[in-house]
């Protein structure tokens, strides 16, 4: 297989528990070189691997095909501008900018340079998300009428940390909006309309800690629901359907397993110990329960995707298309917040 050479900028938490190690244990792709202010950081647990200091260092390195992006939010649209302008490929991390403007403006600079720009929606390739789409697919809920997706923590502090600050791109509606919005619009498509609450709720809070939207289709409402101040386990997705019901307890497990230091691929990679509850008609008209079997969670897929896309063998595993759709979303969501009306999704104005 070709070899495709892989730059990351920064070597945060986003680097260390994500990205190195799926790059890593991604045949085809071989991590060539990390920009960072924090070189031992670096040599500690990837001794073989060179840092340079800046990423414009990194991007006039030769060789290099493709760069990766897990940077806080605000630089996700500066820096991967400088890399598709020099000849780059690009994964950014979610969210995939802080803005349409921003979002149009690098797509349609792919498609001058004649790269291919990918926005990193792992949880596409979550465990109890596959799961779900897997019951729905199946038809074991009949049509989807309701739904609520919820991604919970408890953190009643507020931390030193840029993702808690007033800083452009902070809180959690642009750090778990994306993931709950990406979800419900790869599950039901784009809402008709969205009507959000987006608040600080956290004593010293510098930046949004809750956030509620709902979006509504024709025959279908979905609510969307984050806090880092729910200290009693809630269902990360309840959804009824014309057929049945379906509810599951527990977050994917592959963050935890990467944390804990588990490479991808090893034993029970991925495997969530905890089966989703499915209930559904039987032909006397009663809802019988019965546990319903996990599908692995495998965030590899994203950069196995990634990489064919690059070597002109597959599709874009999350295109700027559709990662865009997910920033209108973000900011119409911040609109109803703001006036405290539901908002009407119209069409994406694309510069």
């Amino acid at each position: 297989m070709d070899m495709l050479r892989v730059g990351v900028i920064g070597f945060g938490y986003a680097t260390k528990t994500f990205h190195v190690p799926l790059i890593l244990a991604t045949e085809g792709l071989a991590l060539a070189a990390i920009s960072t202010s924090r070189p031992d950081d670096v040599a500690a647990v990837l001794p073989d691997v060179p840092c340079v200091d800046s990423p414009e260092a990194l991007l006039a390195l030769p060789d290099i095909d493709i760069i990766v992006i897990p940077t806080p939010n605000d630089t996700h649209f500066p820096l991967a501008k400088q890399a598709m302008e020099s000849g780059h490929h690009v994964v950014v991390d979610k969210p995939f900018a802080l803005s349409v403007a921003e979002a149009s403006t690098l797509m349609a600079l792919a498609k001058e340079k004649g790269v291919v720009l990918s926005v990193f929606h792992n949880r596409r390739w979550d465990s109890d998300f596959m799961t779900l789409r897997k019951a729905i697919d199946e038809g074991h809920l009949g049509t989807v009428t309701e739904a609520e997706l919820r991604y919970d923590r408890y953190r009643p502090e507020v931390r030193q940390r840029w993702r808690e600050q007033n800083v452009p791109g902070g809180g959690l509606w642009y750090d778990l909006g994306p993931h709950l919005l990406d979800q419900a619009v790869q599950l039901f498509g784009m809402p008709d309309a969205i009507q959000a609450d987006i608040a600080s709720l956290r004593p010293g809070g510098l930046s949004d800690d809750h956030a509620q939207a709902t979006l509504f289709y024709p025959q279908r409402r979905i609510t969307l629901h984050a806090s880092m101040l729910v200290a009693t386990e809630t269902p990360h997705y309840t959804v009824n359907g014309t057929h049945g019901g379906y509810v599951k307890y527990g977050l994917d497990v592959q963050e935890d397993q990467l944390k804990a230091g588990m490479q991808p691929g090893d034993d029970q990679w991925g495997v969530d110990p905890r089966p989703a509850l499915l209930l559904t008609r039987n032909e006397q008209g009663d809802l019988d329960e019965r546990a319903y079997a996990s599908v692995p969670g495998d965030y590899r897929c994203y950069y196995r995707q990634f990489r064919d896309a690059v070597l002109g063998r597959g599709d874009n595993p999350v295109t700027p298309e559709q990662a865009l759709r997910i920033i209108h979303l973000i900011e119409q969501g911040i609109a109803s917040s703001q006036s405290g009306a539901r908002i009407v999704i119209k069409n994406i104005p694309l510069s």
